[in-house]
């Protein structure tokens, strides 16, 4: 707790996540979160382009953040002094300049709500297909270029509903435009964080590849103003939910970054994140710089992280999601045999199972989404018997899968070659799944430590308070 002789002050940390949002309150002296709220979005919408869209109601992902932020205290609302926002990397929203959205008074303070906007098209998307991104230039970037990238479906649009673009006039990821209408800005600003996200964007000029963009005759006047990661965009332009206006707001950072700098103690630690997606990382040496070309068929990627740093990263399209599809599937099979159950009700069965299920020979290869490096490796389940296909066997395959595809990318011998000595655990599926947490101490020769508020919200709020 602060001492009782410093007023308390505190830093308003946001996580625009996948599939819910995230919103902390952490007391500027002790460093502690003193209040949190989280709320499903259940923004998925369909898309008109069909199954392989992934779009998200940018609308329903605000009045969510809407939500949460009054369920905070008002009192410690009113002591704010910053705002750090991140979210979920890669996407990409679309919105006009000016009426991006509607402020709305309310009995404490104002709230706006998004007018002009498009949806989100997650980076979870795959309209861009193989052959379409094979199509496009190489990028000037260390970084391979992927569907569900920002610049990748701006280039999707261009090619093909050009007329879609032509309603908007400001781009960037869902927390980018958070931040550009607290801050009322004229032109979106975005770290160096998701700008790498987005693709054609070279980390070591921290410039877009405007020349190569611009050959295509990608709309570069939607693209955001890049800044360095860890820097203010502005200050807020109203009174937002008992926040006082003019308070100063940092420029939106990557989710993944985020909960690193929650939980990294030591650069001897690695960081596996399992919420949605899956990511394996470490910090590389200071003096590390990136190839100048990408590998595609690379598992590694290097993100930049803070002060011109990067971090080693094994990021798994499959994560938590594969657990989801595994539930869906069996809710749907029931539901043919004449049952409805939901998953609240399911997925604490199959934990259960399978912890009365120490070990099993069934093999699960979980890519189901397959994964950047390799779009056409997809899931395989084999050495099936007859003694082991309960749902016991089942469920410990599907999560030590899950484990073992994110080592096959990243092997814990070249955590071990990097001088790595300890893993830190974090991601709400790591937090809910006993199970899962058993197969990653089988997979790693490291202890392995899971720990309290390890997560975006929380670090995008240190980084608030130890950098602006």
């Amino acid at each position: 707790m602060a001492s009782s002789s410093i007023p308390s002050q505190y830093v308003l940390g946001m996580d625009l996540g996948t599939t819910s949002i995230k919103v902390v309150l952490l007391e500027t002296h002790s460093r502690t979160v003193m209040d949190s709220c989280t709320l499903p979005t259940q923004a998925h919408i369909p898309s008109d382009i069909g199954m392989h869209a992934k779009e998200q109601d940018a609308g329903r992902i605000v009045d969510t953040l809407n939500e949460c932020i009054a369920a905070l205290p008002r009192d410690r609302l009113q002591k704010v002094i910053k705002i750090g926002v991140c979210g979920q990397m890669h996407g990409v929203v679309f919105w006009k300049t000016g009426t991006g959205c509607n402020w709305v008074k309310t009995g404490n303070g104002q709230r706006f709500r998004p007018k002009d906007t498009s949806p989100l098209i997650t980076w979870q998307d795959g309209r861009c297909s193989g052959d379409f991104l094979s199509s496009l230039p190489q990028p000037d970037s260390h970084l391979s270029l992927a569907t569900g990238f920002g610049c990748a479906t701006i280039c999707w649009f261009h090619r093909h509903r050009p007329d879609f673009l032509a309603d908007f006039t400001a781009a960037g990821t869902i927390h980018d435009y958070v931040v550009a209408m607290l801050c009322g800005l004229e032109r979106p600003v975005m770290s160096a964080q998701n700008a790498a996200s987005w693709g054609y964007f070279n980390t070591n000029t921290n410039q877009w590849n405007m020349e190569i963009l611009g050959s295509l005759g990608f709309p570069v006047h939607l693209l955001p103003e890049t800044m360095e990661s860890g820097s203010s965009a502005g200050v807020t332009c109203v009174d937002w939910h008992g926040i006082p206006a003019h308070t100063p707001v940092g420029a939106a950072l990557g989710d993944f970054q985020c909960s690193v700098y929650s939980c990294m103690t030591d650069r001897t630690d690695a960081v596996l994140n399992i919420s949605t997606s899956a990511q394996l990382t470490f910090a590389l040496p200071a003096d590390f710089q990136p190839p100048t070309t990408p590998d595609p068929q690379s598992p590694i990627s290097y993100f930049p992280y803070l002060d011109g740093s990067y971090l080693a990263v094994a990021a798994s399209l499959n994560g938590g999601s594969v657990m989801a599809a595994f539930v869906a599937m069996l809710k749907d099979w029931m539901r043919e045999l004449g049952m409805d159950l939901d998953d609240s009700s399911i997925y604490p069965q199959l934990i259960n199972a399978a912890l009365n299920q120490n070990n099993t020979d069934l093999m699960v290869n979980p890519t189901i989404l397959g994964e950047r490096h390799n779009t056409s490796h997809l899931g395989l389940v084999s050495n099936i018997s007859g003694s082991n296909v309960s749902l016991g066997h089942v469920t410990r395959a599907v999560c030590r899968g899950i484990v073992h595809n994110v080592c096959s990318m990243l092997p814990p011998e070249r955590l071990l070659e990097s001088g790595v000595k300890r893993i830190r655990g974090s991601g709400s599926a790591l937090s809910k799944n006993e199970v899962l947490r058993q197969e990653v101490e089988r997979a790693f020769p490291f202890p392995v430590v899971y720990g309290e508020d390890v997560d975006s919200a929380v670090g995008v709020a240190m980084i608030l308070n130890d950098r602006i």
